[in-house]
């Protein structure tokens, strides 16, 4: 299950999104039909049953032999079927790691658009409260314009900078819409979503060291050593075929009574047991398989060092950007505490009729900054946590 900052909100979409995805549901059942596949080589070969009628009939001392049947099982050599039952048992568990990666792909999908929504929403916050300040600001111009303390000007960059806000706000909105639908579909659903969201979020700063070789326990690498497996299996069961099979069997011969003469054991019907063994002595095959095994072994590790590779340098940027992002909210906080200050000195002034409306502004704007790049270090940060998480909780 996904651990965050914020588990229990995003869990609850993701529990969601798991029991509704058709993706999850299609390979479950290909798990399903492979477990099964188990039972399917869990058998011995056809039972073949015979009958002849003898149109010409063969005369024997004790009468002539009217029709005949017959019975044979053949049985694999020892251990044969159970090296089949691994073989189709390890095959299902390539299977149940496809289900395994799916879930935990769908989590990464379903919490990155989450904190992609809940930054929008952030966003729309802190343009809502710059607004509310602006709104505090052209109060106070207005109050000016009657003393002459201010011009219409100052006025006027108040209300366009409130416009140019305004207008990002509709944008926020519509960006809020395309990941909604993204969000929706990622759950599965129909109706568009009423996604909840925590007041405030929070960044864990003390981060637990990550142990890179950790990364071999990643369900996209156990992957690779169940499909090693399965060809390990797959080499098993083609040595087995190469042993004989025994069969046995009995055939019954109805004989007729001779009416031409009284012999002993007159009409007496035979009963013949068998034996037989089936030897493959034409093994070109069998040598050919084992050559594409050592092969497939051979495919399937490099194939496994490739993805390693891939996944830790991923893990290694995740993990150093999580990092950064953490520096950039911390400056923010900084950035933000010190314009609060600086806000709080121009207001000082304007009990004294000295207010700069455009030092005013200047800030203002540095403010909005800082807050949209806080919440942008924010969502940075979930974002990184995600693939991480993705990468290594286990």
């Amino acid at each position: 299950m996904y651990v965050s900052v914020h588990a229990q909100d995003v869990n609850t979409y993701i529990e969601k999104a798991i029991d509704n995805n058709p993706e999850i549901q299609k390979l479950e059942l290909r798990y399903a039909i492979s477990k099964e596949k188990v039972n399917e080589v869990a058998v011995l070969p056809n039972t073949e049953f015979g009958a002849g009628y003898f149109v010409s009939e063969p005369e024997t001392r004790t009468g002539p032999q009217t029709f005949k049947l017959s019975a044979k099982q053949m049985f694999p050599w020892f251990g044969t079927i159970t090296s089949k039952e691994d073989y189709q048992s390890s095959l299902a568990d390539v299977a149940h790691q496809d289900v395994v990666i799916a879930k935990r792909k769908l989590i990464f999908k379903v919490a990155q658009s989450y904190y992609k929504l809940y930054s929008i929403k952030q966003k729309e916050n802190v343009l809502t409260k710059q607004i509310e300040l602006l709104n505090t600001y052209e109060t106070l111009v207005l109050k000016s314009l009657e003393v002459n303390k201010a011009t219409a000007v100052d006025a006027l960059k108040i209300q366009m900078r409130k416009n140019e806000l305004e207008g990002k706000q509709e944008q926020l909105k519509q960006n809020y819409t395309a990941e909604l639908a993204t969000f929706t579909e990622l759950l599965n659903t129909e109706d568009m979503l009423v996604v909840s969201f925590p007041e405030e979020s929070s960044i864990d700063k003390e981060q637990t060291p990550i142990n890179i070789d950790s990364l071999q326990l990643h369900p996209e690498l156990i992957k690779y050593d169940k499909m090693y497996e399965s060809v390990v299996q797959s080499e098993i069961v083609n040595n087995k075929s190469k042993s004989a099979m025994i069969g046995v069997g009995v055939d019954y011969i109805n004989v007729a009574e001779r009416t031409d003469m009284n012999v002993l054991d007159n009409g007496k019907d035979i009963f013949m047991p068998m034996v037989s063994v089936s030897i493959p002595i034409f093994n070109a095959s069998f040598k050919s398989k084992s050559k594409q095994h050592q092969l497939a072994q051979q495919e399937i590790e490099l194939a496994k060092v490739e993805r390693y590779n891939f996944l830790a340098a991923r893990l290694k940027k995740s993990i150093s950007d999580r990092k950064a992002s953490l520096i950039k909210y911390k400056t923010q906080l900084k950035n933000i505490e010190q314009a609060k200050n600086a806000e709080t000195i121009l207001m000082s002034n304007y009990e004294n009729g000295t207010l700069k409306y455009q030092d005013l502004l200047d800030v203002q704007e540095l403010m909005l900054g800082f807050e949209l790049n806080k919440v942008d270090a924010t969502l940075d940060y979930h974002l990184q946590t995600t693939t991480i998480n993705y990468l290594s909780t286990y």
